[in-house]
Parts: C-alpha cells; structure tokens; sequence
C-alpha cells in the first residue's frame, strides 16, 4: 500500500520540466482557459461577476461591460466561486470559508475593487443556506450550523442582523421581491429533505402565504423557487412543482393565493427564469442527457424555440434587450459563453499555460438498457480501434444530478489513454421523472448499483468492455458507491477509484454537515439508531473483507460533506487485511478549485489503473 498528504499548489506555470508543446491533450483540457456564466447586477447589467482559471486556481472576476475591463475579484490557495453581486452593481458579494470546508462568513468589496469588509457583522461562520440582496441594501443571509439548525437573517446596514426563522430541519433563502418586501423560504420542516415546501414572509418574519405539496397526497411531491417576478408591485412568484411527475414551471401568488398552470408541451424537465420586463419566461428543457432553451410568452402561450447547439446548456440568463446569455458544451465540444444575438460573450481574463484552447474529445453514444427498475440511459466514449476496451464506469455524484453531453475533461483523459467510458444515469438521477428520482429509498447504494450493474452487462456482451479489465470510479456519492460496489460485485471490478466518498456511512452520518443529515435520514428513513440495519447494509464499510480489486482514495482534510475520519475507518480495515490500496490525502474540502491539484489527482488515477490493469495496447 502506498499513502501521501498532497498539498494544494497555488502556482500558474507549467510543472518544471514541461513545455505546452510537449504538454499532452488531457493536461491541456484541464489547463485550457475556463469562464463561467457571467451573471448581472439586476439595475446595472452593465457590470457582471464570473469565475474563472486564469491563475491556475477557479476564482471570481468582476467585469464591466462599458470598458470590457476584467478584475480578478478573490484571491485564496484553495479558490472560490461563491458570489453574487448587489442590485446596484456597486458591490460584490462573496463567501469566506477555511480551505474548502464549507464554513464561513460573506465578505464584500468594492465593484471596482477595494478593501474586503464584514459583509454580516454580528453573524458567526455558519455553512451557507442562500443569500438575497435587495434594492435598499438589504439582505436575507440563510445559514445553518450542526447544532443550530437552519436560520434565516435580514441584515440592515448600520443595524443588528435579525433572525426571521429559525428551524431545526434544513432551510434556505429562495428569493427577495423586487421592492424587498418579501422573502420566499425553501424548507423540509416536514422532515423529508428531497421535497422542499415553500413559505413566503414579510421582512418581519410574519407569514404571508404556504404552499406545501407535501400534504395531503399518498406521494411527497417538491417544491423549488425560480423567482419572484421582476417588477415592483407584482408578488407573483414563479416556482417548480412535480405535480404531473416531473420538474415544472408554474406561478404562485402568495398574497392572493392565486395558482396559474403553464401548459409548455415539451417531453421532459423544465426550469425558468423571468425575462426582465416580466412579460415571458426563459425555459430550460433537459431531456435525457441533453438541454435546450425557449421562450414562453405569458400572454397567449407562445413557444419559441432559442437558437442553440445540441449539447448541454450549464446556465442561462436573459439580458434586458432580449437576448439570453448561455453556458454549453456538449462532450466533444468545450464550453463557451454564447448568446442567442450569436457572437461569444465572454472570453477569459488570461491564458495560464500558454494553453489557448481546450482540445476536442469524441463525442457520447446513447445506449438504453433494461434494467430491474426501468429503462437505464448510460453516455458511452470510446477510443478509437476495436473492443474490448479496458472500461471505466464513471458513476455521477449527488445522488440526485445526472451525467449530461457535456464537456467534462476527467473521462476525456480516460478515452485518451486508450479506455473506454461510461456514465449511468442510476435510479436517483435527475432529468428521468419524479418516479425515476425518488425510486432511491431505503436500500440506498444497492438500487444504484443495480442499474450499473445492467449496464455493465451490457457493455461486456455488446464487445465494448473487456471484462477482465473493468474500473468502477467515481467522485463523492459516485466515490461511495464505488466503495460499495467493490464489496458487494467483488468479482465483477478489477480496480477501484473513489474520490471524497462516503466509507462509513454511521460515521460519515454523525460527523457531516447538518443539511446532508437530514437527506440521508430521508434517504434511510431515519438515524442510525433508529434504522441500523438500512445504515449497516448501505455502508461501504460492512463489505470491506469482500473486496477483492485494488482501491485508490482521495480525500480531502477539510471535507465536510464526506469527513476524513471516516474514510480513516475503511482505510484502517483495508490496512488489516494487507489489502492492496493507496491514499491520497489533500488539504482542502470536497475537491479542489486548484487546476493543478486536479490533474494530480487524476494522474495517480490513471497510474493506479495502468499498473494493475496494463496499459492499453494499440487496437484496430
């Protein structure tokens, strides 16, 4: 067994000893200059914040349209990417944590650039449940903390920030009205964490509307805040409701009462966003892996279709002339920020590395597989030749997220050094239906697997997949669960890659943030006291002895999603059987925003999988 404390570097040259030209494609895709969706300030949309990689770590830059000047914003070893700018634009907003745990204050600064000051003083460091700004310089901050449960603030300048709700179960700021005198509020008071109801309150906490879709019925439905609507005077707010068994659109207003349906006939999820004259919609279709943009008319219905690729869009916003801003990629195709006026938006602050540009990779396969719940949807990469490859099962975190055609450099990097790559959309997955999403219950990590495990028969039987040389990887919830898949398909997986995972799933449930408590007793149906027989059998850590292949983990010191300490417990039980495995620990929380600590990362697991598996010969 090999172990390592890696510790996160915060440099911007190419590693010692490497030139770009040498550099190889999967390093540079990594390396290549990255910008995220530039997001306005509502009455200034002019001066816009984003993040990006220019200095080698992810990190917030201010930019102001009318010069075209860019500002790197935060300047941390570990990054940031929290942050959200005043309605004004005079200010920027962030979130000050401790090397990636999570837990902190909002600090804020100048648009054009200045001190950082106390953004909420008189708030301790808490992990962040939303932020609100208003017009008057008002803020709703939502914070929780492991003893404290969720709490919600109005922060006032010159005054003492004012708690409006406090709740031992998890919460969260929604939205702020545009006069500010509303506050939309996500809570699981109900105590099921996967179906959030919605509770909109004056600025003194006193309630002015309910909607909870949780009563009453035989099935837990959810509720989500997409916004209040963008003008003074209209309380109506714009949420997503499961109603027909699958994420909508629909307007609520709290003061009234008043329901409005919105038939938008399109196959399956939808989200939405205002226009800024209040007078449409920007919806955001995702349907099986991939996504589009439309725009609905409020008066009458109109549907029309936004010009975009075939791929993934990864974040839209209107702008006040119409246009809408959009974040895409598809797998083969590396993201760019593009408007439907038809020109590139935004281009990045610099170019670190000397790497100009992303390379292409291949573009996915769809493969559909009937699986012991329903039909299971995998994205297949392969390299060029003819099979079987040496595969690798790349199982999404979350649990409720979903592998889309999008461009993602880490199974990029696998196809290149000859392997191929698939991504199951599990039972749990987002963008199938409400069915498809809450199946995950009770026998959490064995239903996932099972899905998997379809899939990978699939692949062996279609001439994909080398069965002798299949690698179950994954990062965060895809970390447990290959933990898990290794102990109870031991004879199916012939190396392991596990990032931030779950281990020990009683010690990782006493030590983790409130919040994921609270989805795993929804998950579970209860505490470990309460249900220890569930924990036991969807623990890692029960099937130790069983696994067979040899394992490689990272983890992070200051996780608090995914605590070292119980990552220690399986490693410990690991060491006693001599069982071949290595450790890889870094410091900072659940991943890192460092680039170079990425490609680290990745590297050894390459290393790892080529040195028990062999390195892929040519083919073809």
């Amino acid at each position: 067994m090999t172990e390592s404390n890696g510790l996160l570097r915060g440099d911007t040259g190419v590693p010692a000893g490497r030139s770009t030209t040498a550099m190889p494609d999967w390093e540079k895709r990594f390396r290549a200059p990255r910008v995220g969706l530039p997001k306005w300030a509502k009455d200034a949309p002019d001066r816009s914040l984003f993040t990006s990689n220019a200095t080698g770590t992810f990190e917030l830059y201010a930019w102001d349209r009318t010069t075209g000047k860019q500002r790197q914003v935060t300047n941390r070893p570990n990054g940031t990417t929290g942050g959200a700018l005043s309605p004004d634009g005079e200010w920027i907003w962030w979130f000050s944590d401790t090397d990636g745990d999570e837990f902190g204050v909002w600090v804020r600064q100048p648009f054009h650039g200045g001190e950082d000051l106390p953004a909420t003083p008189g708030l301790e460091p808490s992990y962040p449940d939303g932020l609100a700004l208003g017009r008057d310089g008002t803020a709703v901050v939502g914070r929780s903390t492991d003893k404290g449960g969720s709490t919600l603030h109005v922060v006032r300048p010159g005054h003492e920030p004012v708690e409006i709700y406090r709740h031992q179960q998890s919460a969260g700021v929604g939205d702020l009205s545009h006069d500010g005198s509303l506050i939309a509020i996500e809570h699981t008071e109900h105590g099921d964490a996967m179906h959030s109801a919605i509770r909109v309150v004056r600025t003194d906490g006193t309630v002015v509307g309910e909607l909870d879709d949780t009563r009453g019925g035989t099935e837990e439905l959810g509720l989500a805040v997409m916004g209040f609507a963008p003008v003074d005077g209209d309380s109506r707010l714009l949420i997503g409701h499961q109603r027909r068994g699958r994420w909508e659109p629909m307007l609520w207003n709290p003061v009234t009462g008043e329901e409005t349906a919105l038939a938008i006939a399109l196959p399956g999820d939808l989200d939405a966003d205002w226009f800024p004259d209040g007078g449409a919609l920007l919806i955001g279709h995702s349907y099986q892996a991939r996504s589009e943009l439309w725009r609905y008319e409020l008066d009458g219905g109109g549907l029309t279709r936004l010009d975009t690729p075939q791929g993934t869009v990864s974040g839209s916003l209107p702008r006040p002339d119409g246009t809408v801003e959009f974040l895409w990629s598809s797998a083969a195709e590396p993201p760019v920020v593009r408007s439907t006026a038809g020109h590139v938006v935004l281009t990045p602050p610099a170019v670190p590395y000397g790497v100009t540009q992303a390379p292409a990779s291949v573009p996915v396969t769809d493969i559909w597989v009937e699986g012991p719940g329903g039909k299971v949807h995998a994205l297949v990469q392969k390299p060029a030749g003819e099979g079987p490859f040496p595969t690798v099962f790349d199982v999404h975190g979350g649990p409720t997220w979903h592998d889309s055609d999008s461009f993602a450099a880490g199974p990029a990097a696998w196809v290149d050094h000859g392997f191929a790559v698939v991504r199951v959309n599990y039972r749990g997955s987002t963008g199938y239906g409400r069915a498809w999403t809450d199946a995950l219950k009770h026998r959490v990590g064995l239903i996932e697997l099972e899905d998997i495990a379809a899939v990978r028969e699939w692949a062996v039987a279609s001439g994909l997949a080398d069965p002798a040389r299949l690698v179950l990887a994954g990062g965060s919830w895809g970390g447990y669960l290959t933990l898990l898949g290794l102990g109870t398909q031991p004879e199916a997986w012939a190396v392991g890659l596990a990032s931030v995972p779950v281990a020990d799933y009683v010690t990782a449930y006493h030590d983790e943030m409130e919040a994921l408590k609270a989805l795993d007793r929804t998950l579970l149906g209860g505490t470990p006291e309460e249900v220890p027989e569930r924990f036991a059998a969807s623990s890692p850590l029960t099937y130790v002895d069983q696994v067979r292949a040899p394992v490689y983990i990272s983890a992070g010191m200051n996780d608090p999603r995914c605590p070292i300490r119980q990552v220690e417990n399986y490693v410990e039980r690991l060491e006693r059987r001599g069982h071949t495995h290595e450790v890889y620990r870094y410091d900072a929380g659940h991943g890192s925003l460092v680039v170079e600590e990425r490609i680290k990362q990745l590297r050894q697991e390459i290393a790892f999988a080529e040195r028990h598996l062999g390195r892929p010969g040519p083919r073809g």
